[in-house]
């Protein structure tokens, strides 16, 4: 009877998890509307519902009617199987993202504000976040189309490129918390803001935050979309339900690298000082959370894209020699404060 109970609640905070992620992905198009248009001196999403705010629903249920075609030639499985292949990897690391502090007690069962905390949380998201650029390729090549295999090929490119760096710039914060969990990572930057490792790793932080736009696909890395030279590169002849997961997938991962930024390096739940912490440990989280998409955006409607031969450049000549030195550099000032 436990063993099923507690089962019950890991479904639950499955569910609940999935729901708030696959919310706030609806929203965030919505959002970034909004906000580009108000950059752009325009409103911006307005007809449907108050503000615009019933238009993602709107879109969804327009996805969901649309005709699904597959193209002449495509491979039919593969074809199919790529947008979930994408969107899947993308929802599976938020299992072990710490939203908050308190765990909920109820008679003998415990929710806990995370689904799951394992020791190698951080190798955990990275393998999986790795998959989701198959699912690009695989759906670039199965598309028979050469500005799909363009943007696969692309898109290839630039995870190899970018995931080495990537890797490297959260070595910093292991070697500094002794832990490969993200729960633990958090944990060890309590006690005021001096102590996140945004301030004793910077170079760290702008090296994963740079990445991680990489990873995403975002301007101005959205080489493997690039509207003006591809059409939408890897996406071109999805239509409907699996544009959508792609779509989903793209805002999902955005969401989840920006969830790790929080808990690795900007102190998760943890308040900035001592006397703000009456403020509940799971606003703290979504405050830094959405400044981090905000950045995002902000991003989007400032910087133009690179050409892809300078996008390869920055990875290998810059990102990776910054990391190592950076790792290099932390082992041995941790070495040596160890020995004090």
């Amino acid at each position: 009877m436990e063993l099923v109970i507690t089962l019950l609640v890991v479904l639950a905070q499955i569910a609940a998890v999935m729901g708030v992620v696959l919310g706030h992905v609806a929203y965030l198009t919505y959002l970034e509307r909004k906000i580009l248009g108000d950059m752009q001196d325009r409103l911006g999403p307005m007809e449907v519902g108050p503000h615009g705010l019933l238009q993602p629903l709107a879109d969804g249920l327009k996805l969901f009617f649309k005709e699904d075609i597959i193209p002449t030639g495509a491979n039919k499985i593969i074809f199919s199987a790529a947008p979930i292949l994408s969107l899947v990897p993308a929802l599976i690391g938020f299992a072990v993202v710490p939203f908050g502090r308190d765990s909920l007690v109820i008679g003998d069962i415990e929710i806990t504000p995370y689904i799951t905390d394992i020791n190698v949380g951080v190798l955990y998201i990275l393998a999986f976040s790795s998959l989701g650029a198959y699912g690009v390729l695989l759906g670039g090549w199965a598309s028979n189309s050469k500005y799909s295999l363009l943007g696969g090929l692309r898109s290839a490119a630039q995870v190899i490129s970018y995931e080495l760096p990537l890797g490297l710039s959260l070595v910093g914060p292991i070697l500094l918390s002794g832990s490969l969990s993200m729960v633990t990572m958090t944990e060890a930057q309590g006690g005021g803001f001096w102590h996140w490792y945004v301030i004793t790793q910077p170079v760290a932080f702008g090296i994963y935050m740079i990445c991680a736009i990489a990873e995403t696909n975002r301007l101005p890395f959205d080489l493997p979309e690039a509207e003006s030279e591809l059409v939408a590169g890897f996406m071109t002849e999805y239509s409907g339900m699996r544009f959508s997961f792609f779509f989903l997938a793209e805002y999902a991962n955005m969401i989840l690298v920006s969830c790790i930024a929080v808990a690795v390096f900007l102190g998760g739940w943890q308040a900035p000082f001592s006397f703000l912490e009456f403020i509940p440990p799971i606003v703290w989280f979504l405050v830094k959370l959405y400044a981090l998409l905000f950045f995002y955006i902000w991003l989007r409607a400032t910087v133009p894209r690179l050409r892809f031969d300078q996008l390869m450049a920055f990875g290998w000549k810059v990102m990776l020699p910054l990391s190592l030195v950076n790792v290099l550099l932390t082992a041995v000032v941790k070495y040596f404060l160890n020995q004090m």
